[in-house]
């Protein structure tokens, strides 16, 4: 439960305290500054507090959006103002000094202050920023939230909020301002009633987010049947798992229902969803004698590491000095006339359109041309996107901020080896080295796993080059204008050797068990993204140490080609890996996700 005081004699007729009741809140009431600030005084530490001026006209959702949302440690509408428990004691700072300003014993409502501070709240607030602690004051659009004067202003704010839809504002607001065609158009016209029938009856978004990924395991079963009907019913059953995704964010959004578990649910159940999805293909063409592992890995890879692309090239400039280019202001026209935004919002082959894509080739074709689809699809958009992210590094002048620098080094996900050998090896000065420095040793490692007799020394001597240049490249810091292509190029190698490699070995099962390494080896590269965007930063170092880093885990499998060439071994050893990673990924991701310091943020989700 938790409080609000309203501060002063409610308004006859007002069904504000009705309005406050209804979200949660325990009404009372106070007659002055004096004691309003005994009233907050008794109440639990542990306790959301509002302070609401009673002359309040608004909508319910206005007063929602301002006092319940959780992200924010305090929050504030015109006559309203909340504060979380941990921003308690700035309220309690900044009521002392209104009540000083007012007087003891003075009507709180009293307008005393200019226009925009004459009610306490909105006094409340303005001290509190000036203090250092921050007010959110969320948009509020066409509702209305006033606090009328006179009885002809009241009249006129009451007007205004009956000639406004306050529900269809909520429901309009539930749904993504920025998302593909292929959801803006067949899914979220729905799917926000479906979320608001799930709010009604009481469903979390968590619990949407789990039924959309059970939803999504049992698409995959049916696909791993191989059979036509399997098929038909697994494209069905990934559609209806991409509503339900859709709607757990709707929820969020309609009810204010966000939370740490919430984030990490929906950061990360995308991508299990779409890689067990991929592995049900492939068992389900297996059945029908078609071997597609390596099509499935690849299709994992290269979405992996179109994401990495889009994650490192937005930390790298979101936060940059002078962040403009000719590429940039060309961007913007286009994004002024209609059609170009929804186009190119399609050609980058968004989660909505990629699984109607996967959906309908699954239901009518066979996985082999479902991957066929995908990686084609996917590679024109990851050209396409990385072109343009290309085209704005090399025209924009920016200065890269140490935070910047440090995402960067953080997502590059470098072991023990390429730390010692930033340290203590050279650093070689140019604008474009870590780049070409990683592309040299990434292209030698690639080049060596296809050319190279599997098992063969030379390979491990080139996993070595490979890890010497990793560390020489984040030896400096990453302020170049192409440094935020270091991770993608770390994770394209890291990724494609372990794939060529079991698709050279000839082993049977060598290709499953590489799907499952760097299927357990992207979740923890994606867990960083989502705690760096979090604002918590990567993951600990011991965490990087043990499982060794891209150059480490790259030396292990090639050490593993060269010392289990027998039948089966390679695959074993592949396994052992993947469970070992997993487990030390997952428990240490989970004990972070659901502690106190995890980001209190709802994920919105990358486009891509």
């Amino acid at each position: 439960m938790s409080t609000a005081i309203l501060t002063g004699a409610p308004v006859p007729g007002s069904s504000l305290a009705d309005d406050l009741r209804s979200l949660g809140f325990d009404v009372q009431v106070a007659a002055d500054v004096t004691e309003a600030a005994r009233l907050l005084s008794a109440v639990p530490a542990d306790r959301r507090v509002a302070l609401v001026d009673p002359r309040f006209v608004g909508h319910v959702h206005a007063l929602r959006l301002g006092l319940t949302d959780p992200r924010f440690p305090a929050a504030t509408v015109p006559g309203a103002l909340t504060a979380q428990p941990e921003a308690r004691p700035a309220l309690v700072r900044a009521l002392d000094t209104t009540a000083g300003a007012v007087g003891a014993g003075v009507p709180t409502g009293t307008p005393t202050a200019p226009v925009t501070d004459r009610t306490v709240p909105g006094r409340l607030a303005v001290t509190m920023d000036a203090g250092g602690t921050s007010v959110q004051r969320p948009e509020l659009g066409s509702l209305v939230a006033a606090v009328p004067t006179d009885a002809s202003a009241r009249a006129e704010a009451e007007s205004a909020l009956a000639s406004v839809d306050d529900e269809a504002v909520r429901l309009r607001s539930a749904v993504k301002a920025h998302d593909g065609f292929f959801t803006t158009f067949f899914i979220s016209p729905y799917s926000r009633y479906l979320a608001r029938w799930c709010a009604r009856r009481g469903l979390t978004p968590n619990q949407v987010t789990t039924a959309s990924l059970l939803t999504a395991l049992i698409a995959a079963g049916s696909a791993a049947t191989g059979t036509r009907g399997g098929y038909v019913a697994a494209g069905v059953l990934l559609l209806l798992s991409f509503v339900l995704d859709c709607t757990d964010g709707q929820l969020a959004r309609y009810s204010l229902q966000y939370s740490t578990m919430g984030a990490w649910l929906d950061a990360t159940f995308d991508r299990a969803k779409e890689y067990a999805y991929y592995a049900g293909l492939a068992l389900g063409a297996a059945r029908g004698g078609d071997d597609v592992w390596a099509l499935a890995l690849g299709a994992m890879v290269l979405q992996a590491c179109r994401h990495v692309i889009d994650f490192s090239f937005n930390e790298a400039n979101h936060d940059a000095v002078a962040n403009s280019s000719p590429t940039a202001a060309l961007s913007d026209r286009l994004d002024s006339v209609g059609w170009t935004v929804w186009a190119r919002r399609m050609i980058v082959l968004p989660i909505g359109e990629r699984w109607a894509m996967i959906a309908v080739l699954t239901a009518v074709t066979t996985p082999r041309i479902v991957f066929y689809a995908l990686l084609v699809g996917c590679a024109f958009a990851a050209c396409y996107t990385t072109a343009g992210r290309l085209l704005r590094s090399l025209t924009r002048k920016a200065e890269r901020t140490d935070r910047a620098a440090q995402a960067l080094a953080d997502l590059a996900d470098s072991g023990p080896v390429a730390q010692l050998v930033a340290a203590h090896g050279p650093r070689i000065p140019g604008t474009w080295s870590a780049p070409v420095i990683a592309l040299v040793g990434a292209g030698a490692l690639i080049a060596a796993a296809l050319q190279q007799p599997f098992g063969s020394r030379q390979m491990i001597f080139a996993a070595v080059f490979y890890a010497i240049c990793s560390g020489v490249a984040v030896a400096r810091p990453l302020k170049g204008a192409l440094d935020w292509l270091v991770p993608p190029i770390f994770r394209a190698a890291e990724y494609c050797t372990v794939l060529i490699l079991a698709a050279r070995s000839d082993v049977p099962g060598a290709l499953p068990a590489a799907f499952g390494l760097v299927s357990a080896v992207a979740y923890h590269h994606y867990d960083t993204v989502y705690r760096i965007r979090g604002g918590t930063g990567a993951p600990p170092q011991w965490l990087v140490r043990t499982i060794g880093g891209h150059e480490g885990r790259t030396l292990v499998v090639t050490v593993l080609a060269a010392v289990f060439t027998q039948h089966s071994a390679f695959t074993v050893a592949l396994t052992t890996l993947a469970v070992a990673v997993a487990l030390v990924v997952l428990v240490e991701s989970i004990r972070f996700w659901v502690s106190s310091g995890a980001p209190a943020v709802h994920d919105e989700g990358e486009p891509a």
